[in-house]
């Protein structure tokens, strides 16, 4: 039994100092990466950052919390030295699509392209869409590709998504009045066809009396995301990661400083953060015991 539990143990990849200490994780301390890594970074330092976690990571380990949602194009990684005897599907609990444009490298809002692309991964479900990144004014802003090749499907709620249907992606857009239909559909969908799963989930799609982050933030409550992972179970998981912390940092790069100021990332006072992250930890808690129930889908 404490073998088992030492393989499903959480790893925290620490860059920010977000994850106040759960109980009998392993902390990798990668503070000196932060300026680089968080937000964009260049392809150059993702395969840089790639192989340090494929060095320091043990060969078995349970979700990884990987921080803020500016790091969220981690997952990339994680997911890219994931093989599995078969293909399986990435489920992605987020706010946002994580699917624009990004000419300068990879974004913790352009990775799932970079994600879908890969050979290993069956499909992606992006759920709990409630940002207008998918409404008509952003059309040009959302990366195609994989929607119109059917790799990937919008689970989104109040977004007008018209525009999509007159170009052809209509099926690849599923639109709900509430959290709770939109669970319920994919849950049935799973039942229906179960198959292996990396799920990664960003806390920015939880409500903000849930969990408050540093992005806007969707409509989902603690209770759906703990439906969605029950009904994993079928297909079992390959891996998951967790991020959505609430963390701040004052970048060297002018670049940096200016996109972050265009997403509206506000200042919050120290109490004020400690707080919300006493909060994150709560459900970080509830998140890693609902995982640690879930099947493990043999991986290599």
């Amino acid at each position: 039994m404490a073998e088992v539990e030492a393989m499903r143990a959480p790893v925290v990849v620490d860059i920010d100092r977000s994850v106040l200490p759960l109980g009998g994780e392993q902390v990798l301390a990668l503070h000196e990466w932060q300026e680089e890594m968080r937000f964009a970074c260049s392809r150059a330092s993702l395969r840089r950052f790639s192989a340090l976690l494929a060095r320091q990571l043990p060969a078995r380990h349970g979700p990884l919390l990987i921080g803020s949602g500016d790091f969220h194009h981690l997952s990339y990684s994680l997911i890219r030295r994931l093989a599995a005897p078969r293909p399986y599907q990435l489920v992605v609990l987020d706010n946002h699509p994580d699917n624009m444009r990004y000419p300068l490298g990879i974004h913790c809002g352009s990775w799932i392209s970079w994600a879908a692309a890969l050979p290993q991964v069956s499909h992606v479900h992006v759920l709990g869409i409630t940002s207008h990144d998918i409404g008509s004014a952003h059309v040009w802003e959302n990366r195609w590709l994989p929607l119109l090749a059917g790799r990937l499907t919008y689970w989104s709620m109040g977004v007008p998504v018209r525009w999509a249907h007159r170009l052809g992606m209509g099926r690849r857009f599923r639109s709900f009045a509430t959290p709770g239909a939109l669970v319920e559909a994919f849950i049935e969908e799973q039942r229906r066809q179960p198959q292996p799963t990396y799920l990664s989930i960003d806390k920015d799609v939880f409500a903000e009396e849930v969990a408050r982050t540093n992005w806007d933030q969707g409509r989902f409550q603690l209770e759906h995301a703990l439906a969605i992972i029950e009904g994993l179970h079928a297909g079992a998981l390959v891996g998951s990661d967790i991020t959505g912390e609430v963390s701040q940092y004052r970048y060297h790069s002018r670049l940096k400083r200016m996109l972050s100021a265009l997403d509206g990332q506000p200042d919050i006072p120290g109490a004020t953060l400690h707080d919300w992250q006493v909060q994150q930890r709560e459900v970080n808690r509830q998140l890693l015991t609902a995982l640690a129930a879930v099947p493990v889908a043999e991986s290599r």
